[in-house]
């Protein structure tokens, strides 16, 4: 079994930060890739970013130049800063590991941004 555990979300004012965390543990053999995904209310999850165990990211439109993701491969970790945070950034942020043909996911974070 594969646990992700994430942490660092809460409420924030539009134009602040926030660094969610994500931390995996259990049997873990090699991610390829890990990442986060974030649903908000009324839609349906979508990606927000994601990260190859060689360190291509890849980033959704709508965060490019505000958000960075970064991983630790050998500590199963992934992490997402969040900068100039929009009202529309307000969802669920699940965190995501693929491992072979497997995808975990977290339980999530809620993060809301205010206007």
């Amino acid at each position: 079994q594969v646990q992700l555990v994430e942490s660092g979300g809460g409420l924030v004012q539009a134009g602040g930060s926030l660094r969610l965390s994500c931390a995996a543990s259990g049997t873990i053999f090699s991610f390829n890739a890990m990442g986060w995904y974030r649903q908000a209310p009324g839609k349906e999850r979508e990606l927000v970013a994601d990260i190859t165990r060689g360190g291509n990211a890849n980033y959704a439109d709508s965060v490019k130049g505000r958000f960075t993701i970064s991983g630790d491969f050998a500590r199963n970790t992934v992490y997402l800063q969040m900068n100039s945070l929009k009202p529309e950034d307000t969802a669920v942020y699940y965190c995501n590991a693929h491992q072979s043909d497997i995808n975990y996911w977290g339980t999530g974070t809620l993060v809301t941004v205010s206007s």
